[in-house]
């Protein structure tokens, strides 16, 4: 698979990707190995076969030594951590948290360490509303990355955990240090499973846990390679997501047609994301370059590694 032509200019010869085998992983190895970055990918089991642009190594993040010993003889230019265990019914909630700080703990240390610039995925759960007991509307929207963060269940707060100790590795290790925070991926594949716009009944929705925004995982992989690229100093958070909300309806108008009351603080327009994007399109000079519009087609990576 070809990944879209490197558009950020970035001075890495080497990588350590984490959850390398995963959906997003996958996607940011390909993109980078195709900028002519030498790509260690780390999963926790080995994949089948063989694969030309990346090597692979099998660690459990979560264990602490085998995690530092892997960064220290890679000695990698950048870190980039999307390894997590990222849904809360597919593991109890003691075991995601663990899981994800942990991991985030010892793959961020290590990198700060080994003097690697780091960016990392956390999520737009640090808001509170995804997942949350009850449905509510944010205190202003769109939702920017200076939104108060209170999430309401293991794996938002295991992402806000690991915010904080992105800050301290900035701080104590003086390098710099990316958090995105991406709305719900989709891979090409999946946006058949999108709710079909034309059949979407505004009288019976329901809120949304993240207010129907979402974000292409290429979209994601792009925002790695600027966040390498861009001139950045200790810590920074930036959501990551799409323009649009993946319906084609207003987002104010979805909020209402819920039951919910929009907050004073409300300029969104039409079919507008209700999380910003802003600060990235500023900072790093992203700006999301895939639709839920012009999605079906695109071929996936394949999993086989050297």
């Amino acid at each position: 698979m070809a990944s879209d032509p490197p558009e950020f200019d970035y001075d890495v010869d080497t990588a350590l990707v984490t959850g390398a085998t995963g959906a997003v992983g996958s996607w940011v190895v390909d993109r980078l190995a195709d900028g002519g970055v030498d790509v260690v990918g780390v999963d926790r089991d080995r994949p089948d076969g063989t694969r030309f642009n990346a090597t692979f190594r099998a660690v459990d993040l979560a264990e602490q030594g085998p995690t530092a010993e892997t960064v220290q003889e890679v000695d990698p230019d950048a870190v980039v951590h999307v390894a997590a265990t990222s849904d809360p019914g597919e593991a109890p909630g003691t075991r995601l948290f663990d899981n994800n700080v942990r991991s985030t703990y010892n793959t961020l240390v290590a990198a700060g360490r080994a003097g690697a610039d780091v960016v990392w995925t956390s999520s737009q759960a640090v808001y509170g509303m995804l997942f949350a007991a009850e449905p509510w509307v944010p205190d202003s929207l769109p939702v920017t990355e200076a939104h108060p963060r209170r999430p309401e269940d293991p794996y938002g707060a295991s992402k806000l955990c690991g915010e904080e100790v992105a800050a301290m590795v900035a701080r104590r290790h003086g390098v710099p240090v990316a958090t995105l925070r991406p709305s719900t991926v989709y891979t090409p594949g999946e946006y058949r499973a999108r709710p079909k716009t034309e059949r979407y009944d505004l009288s019976s929705a329901e809120l949304s846990g993240n207010f129907w925004s979402y974000v292409d995982v290429r979209d994601v992989a792009r925002m790695v390679e600027a966040a390498l690229a861009a001139d950045l100093e200790g810590h920074e958070a930036f959501n990551c997501v799409a323009d649009e909300n993946y319906l084609g309806h207003p987002t104010a108008a979805l909020i209402e047609a819920t039951g919910h009351d929009l907050p004073a603080d409300c300029t969104l327009e039409g079919d507008a994301a209700a999380l910003s994007n802003a600060k990235a399109a500023e900072r790093l000079g992203w700006r999301p370059a895939h639709s839920w519009r012009a999605a079906e087609g695109v071929e996936t990576p394949t999993l086989e590694w050297l």
